[in-house]
């Protein structure tokens, strides 16, 4: 079995090999699978997500263009993630703006799909300034704000954010674990 993931990124491609060796029993084909990461970007999602459809469609895309990816190799992939990072921007909130940032996941083998998520944490205002009012992407916030390069590589805004409780590699792991459910627990799902 063949599974493409839509990202090089070493905390995506991490939860992946976690999360399908977490898996066994439960679904020893999938725990066995060979995963083939490819490098895409998501097509139409813009590079700082900023609301939860963005999200969805983000890690949607990925999946469908790893399978493309490996197409172009002459390889079939049997099961394609796709995982997107990003915020989701509440503009109406009565406390004023606030944004939360989230790590999603989707799953499919080409016959159905599923979405997860790895939960939320409220992003600072001053960061969430940033991005929004000046347009910079999180990953060069949480750079300038922890005082280190290329966060977003290991543990993360979450690792940041959290004071190292929570990473990055955590939350793409818990969003894939949620949106494998319907094919490691499909009676569930019937």
């Amino acid at each position: 079995m063949i599974v493409a993931v839509g990202s090089t990124r070493g905390p995506k491609v991490e939860a992946v090999r976690r999360v399908l060796a977490q898996l066994g029993e439960r679904a020893s084909e999938l725990a066995r699978a060979e995963i083939v990461a490819v490098d895409v970007t998501a097509g139409g999602t813009p590079p700082m997500p900023l609301s939860l459809d963005e999200l969805l469609d983000g890690a949607r895309s990925r999946a469908h263009l790893a399978v493309e990816a490996l197409q172009t190799q002459g390889r079939t992939a049997d099961m394609a993630i796709g995982m997107e990072g990003g915020i989701d921007l509440r503009r109406s909130d009565p406390l004023g703006r606030r944004g939360f940032l989230m790590s999603w996941a989707y799953v499919t083998d080409g016959r159905r799909g599923a979405h997860g998520c790895g939960g939320a944490i409220e992003v600072p205002r001053p960061l969430l300034d940033r991005v929004v009012t000046d347009g910079v992407e999180l990953a060069e916030v949480i750079d300038a704000f922890a005082r280190e390069h290329d966060v977003r590589s290991r543990q993360g805004a979450w690792g940041v954010l959290t004071g190292g409780l929570f990473d990055r590699t955590r939350s793409f792991e818990i969003a894939l674990i949620n949106a494998l459910a319907p094919f490691y627990n499909e009676a569930a799902y019937e």
